[in-house]
């Protein structure tokens, strides 16, 4: 019984978290002593798809089709299923992304298949149990699971696994996506920002609170996060006063990261805020209060005002060059 992984990709290009996926599910297949296979949907190159052999991918599904130009979790779950059925698969692996999170439980209800959401860890595999680690109560906890179902679904945490060149020549071969179920909601159009760091992916977030006192200072965040090649992010008060975007929320109730490096500034580091980074590798806190939660939390921390602080951090990187 096969490994299959489903990898998403962002207009045709693959980010590192689809490496981390193959990687994860490369290293299963060979605890099992079974094969790869990998599921991508929607337009991309041969070329890029050829990029997931680098990392262990020798069979690749490709699934095109009108209905699946845009995502929509119902008619992705149909096209994973299928595949999963035809490649007569036991154990999926799945994104932990926006995307992979919507997947995931309609795939294990088609497939009656358990669900193992934010692994960390690769399982331990005997005979025919599975237990592996999961992030719990939002990444404040870890749980251990084991399971004997007949399909297991896992999903990996974003930067839970690291990247295993392995260079196999990848076999592409197309998938039909006839049996898939037509969208329930119809996008009309995708518009982009350009020119930033995707901040989901970011590998370094340069996040602000309300101590940054307004929006009008946050050009010297959006400065540093430039000269790092950071993605900019903020707090929950801060897009709800409209400093902000909603779309640059982190937290519990925005959008869960975990970056290599997380730099809170001005952020208390209230619980809900906690849950949606404290997976960052690496956490950096910069605020005058040196009461604040968010240092209980933080790798480093510097007790200082943030309009001195930054100023002097981003004459810093530009001497470094």
């Amino acid at each position: 019984m096969a490994v299959l992984a489903y990898i998403e990709h962002i207009d045709g290009q693959f980010q590192k978290s689809s490496f981390e996926i193959i990687s994860y599910a490369k290293e299963i297949a060979l605890l099992t002593g079974t094969s790869l296979t990998v599921v991508s949907i929607g337009g991309v190159r041969d070329d890029s798809l050829q990029t997931l052999g680098k990392y262990g991918a020798s069979k690749i599904l490709r699934a095109t089709g009108e209905t699946l130009n845009a995502f929509d979790s119902a008619a992705y779950a149909a096209v994973i299923a299928n595949a999963a059925a035809a490649e007569d698969v036991r154990i999926l692996i799945l994104p932990g992304s926006f995307s992979g999170k919507g997947i995931a439980p309609r795939l294990a209800v088609k497939l009656n298949a358990a669900l193992i959401p934010d692994v960390t860890e690769l399982p331990a595999i005997k005979e025919t149990q599975l237990t592996v680690k999961r992030n719990a109560f939002s990444g404040k906890a870890f749980a251990t699971v084991t399971t004997g179902a007949d399909k297991i679904i896992l999903t990996l945490s974003p930067n839970a696994y690291k990247l295993v060149p392995r260079e196999e020549k990848a076999e592409i071969l197309a998938f039909g996506a006839a049996e898939a179920s037509a969208p329930g909601v119809r996008v009309k159009q995708v518009m982009r920002e350009s020119g930033k760091v995707s901040l989901p992916g970011a590998e370094i977030v340069v996040s602000g609170g309300r101590g940054m006192k307004g929006p009008e200072n946050w050009g010297m965040l959006e400065e540093l996060a430039e000269l790092l090649g950071a993605a900019t992010a903020c707090s929950k008060p801060v897009s709800d006063a409209g400093w902000r975007p909603h779309s640059e929320h982190v937290g519990q109730t925005g959008i869960t990261i975990a970056p290599n490096l997380y730099i809170a500034i001005g952020i208390s580091g209230a619980i809900q805020h906690l849950a949606g980074v404290s997976s960052s590798r690496v956490i950096a806190v910069i605020n005058k209060d040196p009461e604040a939660p968010f240092f209980k939390a933080a790798d480093y921390g510097i007790a200082g005002d943030a309009f001195e602080v930054i100023p002097k951090l981003i004459e810093a990187l530009k001497e470094r060059g």
